[in-house]
């Protein structure tokens, strides 16, 4: 077989330099003002190009897992790379909100999602032991990726436009997506039979028909609107709440950057020590705090920042960790498409927070309402278990014999 030939380093480099091509999306928000600059479009309306690509994004999780079987790992990241690079050149020329949205929200974010969802996956079947740690490798990839580019993409703004910035980072992207899946193998998994510990392989089908896979949406959506809800206003918060000037506000965007990358890592090789659960009820348990606190306490400088940090990297964490207690759960053959329906959380918890906002009229109701989730997903995490394997394959058993009957 192809993949018994690569060295376990080529995989991780591969998947690390996909990853980081396709967390390049996150550097969103330095395009905003220069398009408004450029066409007086509204700054609200092109602000919701990035919410169109993480809806594109979170969509396409739940296709990906089938077209990989169609094609492979390698083809479907190449051709993801193709089309995400594709869809930022053709932006540079784009003179309409409606082909903004279309370029670089549907197309860009779908092509995203599909790359992000398999190779993370991919990587996770090739490690089954390390599946906190190299999830944490591959998703701290992605932040990087938003991170380095910041800085790439400030200058190429600065320097060539912000047309000609769209053409040079969709090449970029291509070459960093498509040369990064030269190196990936599709793993090869035996499908785990009934053992001991009643592990055992779930279809999407039989995954939706447990109470655990509804639980974990719940856990998942809690710490996305947590995290993406921070992360779209924390700068507003620091001059509002905290009474910081603007330039000591931005300083919390770096943090949120850096302490969302630490948490990946630090609680993802936790999380193969001990519990993932209790790594999990600890992120929500702190993040609870963090989140009243900055409702009801008298902020200044050192709590802001201490609350901003805590919760990037809770964030960070849950991001990390979610993907590996899927494969906990639900085994890992079919991941992509199991760990795709758990992923929607992300999509609605990237809108959720932004509504909730809207509707109750601002910050502190917002958090109140997001600590009060954050409590209930603890309750749950320290409640839920891996689905009773033995019970079910008794009630299939049953039914078969019914039939037979």
């Amino acid at each position: 077989m192809e993949g018994k030939n690569i060295h376990p380093g080529f995989l991780i480099l591969g998947t690390i330099i996909v990853q980081m091509g396709l967390g390049t999306i996150y550097t969103w928000s330095l395009f905003n003002q220069p398009l408004v600059n450029k066409f007086n479009w509204e700054l609200s309306s092109v602000a919701i190009t990035f919410s169109i690509t993480s809806f594109a994004l979170a969509f396409a999780t739940l296709f990906a897992g089938k077209l990989q079987e169609k094609w492979g790992i390698r083809k479907l990241i190449a051709l993801s790379g193709f089309i995400l690079g594709l869809g930022l050149i053709l932006s540079s020329q784009v003179s309409s909100l409606l082909m903004l949205y279309l370029l670089a929200g549907v197309i860009v974010g779908f092509a995203d999602g599909t790359a992000y969802i398999t190779s993370l996956s991919n990587l996770i079947k090739w490690f089954p032991k390390r599946k906190g740690l190299i999830s944490g490798v591959s998703v701290s990839a992605y932040g990087l990726g938003s991170l380095i580019f910041k800085y790439i993409n400030t200058t190429l703004i600065n320097t060539v436009g912000i047309s000609q910035t769209f053409f040079y980072w969709g090449i970029i992207v291509m070459i960093m997506v498509v040369g990064g899946s030269l190196l990936l193998r599709e793993a090869i998994i035996v499908e785990t039979p009934i053992n001991a510990e009643n592990k055992r392989d779930y279809t999407v089908k039989e995954m939706l028909a447990t109470k655990e896979v509804y639980f974990l949406f719940v856990m998942f959506f809690t710490a996305c609107m947590s995290g993406l809800y921070l992360i779209s206003i924390v700068k507003d918060i620091g001059v509002q709440l905290a009474n910081l000037n603007v330039a000591a506000a931005a300083n919390a965007v770096a943090m949120i950057a850096i302490f969302n990358t630490v948490g990946r890592l630090i609680l993802g090789s936790l999380s193969d020590k001990v519990s993932r659960l209790k790594v999990i009820a600890s992120t929500f348990f702190i993040t609870a705090i963090a989140v009243l606190t900055l409702s009801f306490v008298q902020l200044n400088y050192g709590i802001f920042f201490i609350c901003v940090a805590a919760i990037a990297f809770c964030f960070g964490g849950n991001i990390t960790v979610f993907p590996a207690i899927v494969g906990d759960f639900f085994g890992l053959k079919n991941h992509s498409k199991n760990y795709g329906i758990v992923y929607q959380g992300f999509g609605l918890g990237a809108l959720a927070g932004s509504f909730i906002a809207a509707f109750l009229g601002g910050f502190k109701p917002t958090f109140i309402v997001i600590g009060t989730l954050c409590v209930l997903s603890l309750i749950i995490a320290i409640f839920i278990k891996p689905p009773n394997h033995s019970k079910r394959e008794n009630e299939l058993e049953d039914i078969s014999k019914a039939k037979l009957v």
